[in-house]
């Protein structure tokens, strides 16, 4: 594992590339188990996660071409097992999304409980009761024994949580069942509809991705498709936010306009000058000015993803912010660390944090939770005056990718430390 010595203080500058989506990578990789011809994804994000994923689909029989890169050729024309490798699930969340395809090729899925960040807080009823209304039946065992001998059934049903990936497994799973399933209390995420556009390329019949009810018409023998991942509206977030918090000036290239209303609306109430300006997203210096209240929400709202970095940018704004996150109460108790850097805070509850700035941070050792508290803490990190050591920046990494070249290329003093 590596540590990442940062020196706070400098005014960051210059342009930044994003990657693509990682939370449209993990599902568009599952999607390529549905068929037996050829998928090609590209500008895949270099990221840890994605690698874990497709070693998941080498583990069960694929030909995966293009680890390492951002081009992934995939064909699954056998999967030769249902249980994919418990330690790459161990270290993937989004290894969850694997268990559609699988009830589709085999039957029969087994999966060890998935790892990632807040395995405890982010459950899978959610997962399991869309399966289980599609003829799943889930046998005793260790981690998740799921079966369907009778294969996949289309059905109506209501998700009780919009989660993403309850919506992506629910909507992998329906693609494969003969006939037409409609899901209700859908999540509208960009990520979601991108996951469908990709599997009406290769022949399922889909309305109503990016609204509350999908419809999947599924059964159909499916080909392959090609796909180009959209750019990553949280990683441009990320760096947008990076920017704000240093006084720096920098533009964010490869994000949808669509996708980044959402992160300038909320940069916008902190008093941050920023927008787009052709194809890039710009953030000028500016002086940060407390937003009063800034809640999370399901999409269009503000993104639960980027609720830790926007308190770090709060710690730099003039007056009180109230930071209310409904949706995850383990995010708020990651920043604890924000209050050994000299921050103003108050932990209201789980989910309510009042920030209090402006505030000098200062650098110190710094221990990265989660994947986006630690791009929050490297970002406070940059703020702060002195040195700061964040560890492990692996967990950052697995959303990051070409982290520390990016942070070097805008200007920002880091090493990397065995």
């Amino acid at each position: 594992m590596s540590k990442l010595l940062i020196e706070g203080g400098r005014r960051l500058a210059g342009r930044v590339e994003v990657e693509g989506n990682k939370n449209a990578a993990l599902p568009l990789i599952a999607a390529c188990m549905l068929t037996t011809d050829e998928c090609v994804l590209t500008n895949m994000p270099l990221i840890s996660d994605v690698d874990v994923m497709a070693r998941l689909l080498l583990d069960l029989g694929a030909t995966v071409d293009g680890i390492g890169t951002t081009t992934l050729r995939i064909r699954c024309q056998q999967i030769i097992k249902d249980e994919p490798d418990r330690m790459l699930v161990g270290r993937l969340r989004g290894s969850v999304l694997l268990v559609g395809p699988l009830l589709a090729r085999r039957g029969r899925a087994r999966l060890a409980p998935p790892g990632g960040d807040f395995p405890a807080r982010r459950a899978l009823s959610t997962h399991l009761e869309a399966l289980a209304s599609m003829g799943t039946r889930m046998l005793e065992g260790p981690g998740h024994q799921l079966e369907v001998p009778d294969g996949l059934k289309p059905t109506s049903m209501y998700l009780f949580e919009a989660s993403v990936t309850a919506t992506e497994t629910a909507v992998l799973a329906a693609a494969a069942a003969t006939g037409v399933s409609e899901i209700r209390h859908a999540a509208c995420e960009p990520h979601v509809v991108e996951l469908c556009e990709f599997l009406q390329r290769m022949g399922v019949g889909i309305t109503g991705a990016g609204t509350s009810t999908i419809r999947v018409a599924g059964g159909a023998r499916l080909g392959g498709a090609e796909h180009r991942v959209w750019g990553d509206y949280i990683d441009a977030g990320s760096w947008a936010v990076i920017a704000a918090v240093t006084g720096g000036d920098i533009e964010i290239a490869g994000a949808r306009a669509a996708d980044m209303e959402v992160v300038a609306a909320v940069l916008t109430r902190l008093n941050i000058q920023c927008g787009m300006a052709g194809d890039l997203f710009r953030v000028e210096q500016s002086k940060p000015k407390a937003a009063g209240r800034l809640t999370t929400g399901l999409w269009p709202g503000f993104p639960s993803d980027l609720v830790s970095l926007v308190t770090v940018l709060a710690t730099q704004a003039d007056g009180r912010t109230l930071v209310h996150d409904w949706m995850y109460e383990l995010r708020l108790f990651a920043l604890e660390q924000l209050s050994a850097m000299s921050a103003d805070l108050f932990l209201c509850d789980p989910h309510r944090i009042i920030v209090t700035g402006p505030r000098r941070l200062r650098g110190r050792p710094l221990d990265s939770r989660d994947l986006r508290s630690g791009m929050a803490l490297i970002a406070a990190a940059l703020a702060a005056d002195g040195e700061s050591l964040l560890a492990e920046l692996e967990t950052v990494q697995r959303g990051y990718g070409h982290l520390v070249d990016r942070l070097r290329t805008l200007g920002a003093k880091v090493e990397l430390v065995p």
